[in-house]
This record gives C-alpha cells, structure tokens and sequence, in this order.
C-alpha cells in the first residue's frame, strides 16, 4: 500500500507523489485522511510563487521556513486514527480527528496535535476549522463595540466567514465589498446589511453616504481581508476619525504601497495587524488558544457553513483544484479534495 501526497513541484505544476504506508511509532498516531480543504491565501501564494523566502508557522504549515520548490501543500486534514503506537491511550483509536497536515492520504502525527471532533460535526464541515479561527481571532483583534459601523473588503472564505460573525453583533452598519458577483451575493446571506463592488462609483458613494449619520462620518471599523494590498488605501478612506483597521491578510512577496499621509495622519487611525498564530498580548491573561478552539468547535456547530463548499475534487485530481481556485476564482469558495468515499 501507498500513500499519496500533493506537491507543489514549481510554480503552477502540481503533482501527486506516493510513498509507503508509515507505521506509528511510541506515541504516534496514524490518521487515515478522509478529506483535506485546498486554502486560497496561503496555498495559493505558494502555487503562484508568491511565498516570502522565510515565512509561515513552523507548528501548523508546511510551507513554514525557507519556501523551495518542491513543496508539500496543505494544512487542513481530516480523517480518523486507524492505528496507535506504543504509549498512546487506546482510546484514540478510531477517533474522527483534524490536524494541521499536508494534503494526502494519511499521517503519522502526535496525538497531541490532532483536534478531536465531536459527533454533530462533520467531516467536511471540520475543514473550515484554520479558516474559522482565523475569523474568530480576526473579530477578537477587531473588538467591535455595539452601534459600530463596520466594512469587511474582501468576501473570499475568511471574509465570509467574518463577516457570518459580525452580522451576530449588535452593529448599526456591517457592509461587505468584493469585485465578484457571486462572493457578494454570498456576503449577502451572510448577513452583510450593505454589499458594494468597491470599483463602482455610484456603490462606493451609496457606501460613503450610509457611513456618514448621526453627524459623524466614516467607518468605525474596517478589516481588509482582500488578499490585495491597494485594499489598505480603501480601508484608509473609508475609516472615520479615530477608525480602526485590522489587517487580515498575508501578501507575501506583494508590496503594500500605502498612504500614511493627509486622511490617515489627520483622522488617528490606528492600522493593526492579525494574525491566527498568535493572540493579542492584551488578551493573553484570559485566552489561549485552547479556549479560543473550544470558541471555533461551538460555532462549527451554530453556523450554517456547509453551504460555502462549492466544489469537490478527488486528491488525484488536485491539479483541477488550484487551477480553478487559481484562474476562476468567481466560480470558486471552499474547495475540498476527497481521498475516501465514506465521507461523514
């Protein structure tokens, strides 16, 4: 028997490579993957060789540390344990469990590193779970406050998944903006009250105009999430005096020339940057990243997300994948490979 992963031989080839079946050794687990969701931030800055020369956490992502091709791809794995090594308890065997693993059809891993999930979750309904702690860290680093009025730019998965978060706070705006029409129609089910393109004036002006009540003007809050480092100068003139900006997103090697003079000078704006793999130093003497997970597993099971996969490919059809996620990104939102048929 073997196991096949997905690799990323240079920028824009991808190729599927088998290797034999690992055993578990002491205290190791192996998970037999049942599916693997593809990211399209990370994953896709290193399909377009976009990775920075260092970059990534070593604890959760394959592409951490010197990026060089050929890489392992992936880090949303869910499967179940089919066999334990010596010193593990016996009751990981046969647990349906998510870990932080390339794209492929089993792992040996730690069972410290495996994120059990409980029964009302399924297995693909688990491979939001990177994306949903990312949304929740980015809200908590948001820190809305009640009658804000707040703009998410950018509605792929995170942005979505962020804005499904925000639309439960007691906000007097959320407005939502993406250049492509079916993302904004998904920010509309996700409960954004205002959804514009943000290349069009007349959207842009109507956004500009219900931002400005009550005798002050411009956005409370704005999180860029676009992936598009111009976004920076639209959160910039969309904040108000005293707005906050929270940077979500990871350019990797694209450069962000943004204006720091006049708007974001004169109105004390204040630009923060989130990041999931850490917690703000202000919310460590309460959180941790357990907590924040037990946050993500509760939620999984209170949203309605299954709706956000839009498409399905067998691992051995990964090249599909990215080429969709890579060329049609209108057609795509959460794309999954499949290496099991039985999928609960």
């Amino acid at each position: 028997m073997t196991v096949r992963s997905v690799w990323i031989i240079e920028p824009h080839q991808i190729e599927i490579r088998s290797a034999p079946v690992p055993e578990p050794e002491r205290n190791q687990v192996r998970v037999r993957t049942s599916v693997s969701g593809i990211s399209s931030g990370t994953e896709l800055l290193a399909y377009r060789g976009l990775l920075p020369g260092h970059n990534g956490d070593d604890a959760i992502d394959p592409h951490a540390g010197v990026a060089e091709y050929p890489m392992r791809t992936g880090y949303c794995s869910v499967g179940v344990i089919d066999s334990i090594g010596p010193g593990v308890a016996e009751r990981w065997l046969h647990q349906r469990v998510f870990t932080f693993q390339p794209h492929q059809d089993c792992a040996v891993v730690s069972p410290d590193s495996c994120i059990a999930i409980p029964d009302q979750i399924s297995d693909q309904l688990a491979t939001f779970i990177p994306n949903l702690e990312t949304a929740v860290g980015l809200v908590m680093d948001a820190a809305p406050v009640i009658g804000e009025r707040v703009v998410v730019l950018g509605q792929g998965i995170v942005g979505l998944l962020v804005t499904r978060l925000l639309s439960r706070f007691p906000l007097a705006l959320l407005a939502a903006a993406d250049s492509l029409p079916r993302r904004r129609d998904w920010a509309r089910r996700s409960g954004a009250d205002l959804v514009i393109d943000p290349a069009a004036p007349d959207q842009r002006a109507h956004l500009e105009d219900d931002l400005a009540v009550g005798g002050v003007s411009g956005a409370d809050l704005v999180l860029e999430l676009s992936g598009n480092p111009d976004a920076l100068n639209d959160a910039i003139s969309l904040s108000g005096y005293g707005g906050r900006i929270v940077a979500g997103s990871w350019y990797g090697t694209k450069p962000a020339a943004i204006d720091l003079g006049g708007r974001f000078h004169r109105n004390r704006i204040s630009l923060v940057s989130s990041q999931v793999s850490t917690i703000d130093p202000r919310q460590t003497g309460r959180w941790t990243k357990d907590r924040r997970m037990e946050q993500v597993l509760r939620l999984l099971r209170e949203l309605d997300l299954d709706d956000l996969i839009s498409h399905r490919f067998p691992l051995e059809q990964a090249a599909d994948a990215f080429t969709l996620l890579d060329t049609r990104p209108d057609e795509a939102l959460q794309v999954v490979l499949t290496c099991d048929d039985e999928i609960r």
